[in-house]
C-alpha cells in the first residue's frame, strides 16, 4: 500500500454531491462507449439510488478517487454496481478498498451472496482480476440478466 492509501477513506454517499455525480457520470459514459446498448447494464445515478443501492466513495483528502455501490437483489443477495476508479488513481488500491467495503457492508446487512456483471472484453480484464482476487467465481446470469457474449457474471458467498 502506498502513501496515498494511508489517508484513503471509504464513506457512504448520503446525498449526490458534484464529485460523486461526476464519477458516476464518467462511469456511465465509459460503459456506454465500450458496450452496445443491448449489452450495457450500467445504471445512472438516479436509477441507482432509486433501486435502493448504497453508494460509497473512496476519498483522499478532498479528492474523490473512486465509487462503488451495493444494490439489494433480495434480502440475502446483493449486486456490486457502478465500480469505478478515477483513471489517475488506478493501481493505488482504490478498487481493492472499495470491493472490501462492499463485501463488508453486504455481510453487515446479513447478505449471504454478492454478485456482479462486468464486460467480457479486454478493457474489463483488470476488473475481473480484481474480483477474482477477492474470491468471486464465474457463474451463470443472476437476477434479470440473460446470457450475453459481452457479459461475464461473477458471484461470491459471504
Amino acid at each position: 500500500m502506498d502513501a496515498l492509501n494511508t489517508a484513503l477513506r471509504i464513506e457512504p454517499v448520503v446525498a449526490l454531491t458534484w464529485d460523486v455525480a461526476e464519477l458516476l457520470n464518467r462511469h456511465f459514459e465509459m460503459m456506454q462507449a465500450q458496450t452496445p446498448s443491448e449489452s450495457c447494464h450500467v445504471m445512472g445515478a438516479d436509477e441507482l439510488f432509486a433501486a435502493g443501492a448504497k453508494v460509497f466513495a473512496a476519498r483522499d483528502g478532498t479528492s474523490t478517487l473512486g465509487i462503488a455501490a451495493i444494490k439489494p437483489l433480495n434480502a440475502t443477495h446483493g449486486e456490486l454496481k457502478s465500480m469505478h476508479t478515477r483513471a489517475e488513481a488506478r493501481g493505488r488500491g482504490v478498487g481493492a478498498a472499495l470491493v472490501q467495503k462492499i463485501l463488508s457492508e453486504a455481510s453487515a446487512a446479513d447478505m449471504s451472496r454478492v454478485s456482479l456483471e462486468t464486460g467480457s472484453e479486454g478493457p474489463f480484464i483488470p476488473a475481473r482480476r480484481l474480483y477474482e482476487r477477492y474470491g468471486f467465481d464465474y457463474c451463470p446470469p443472476f437476477g434479470d440478466y440473460v446470457e450475453d457474449p459481452l457479459s461475464v457474471f461473477m458471484t461470491r458467498t459471504l
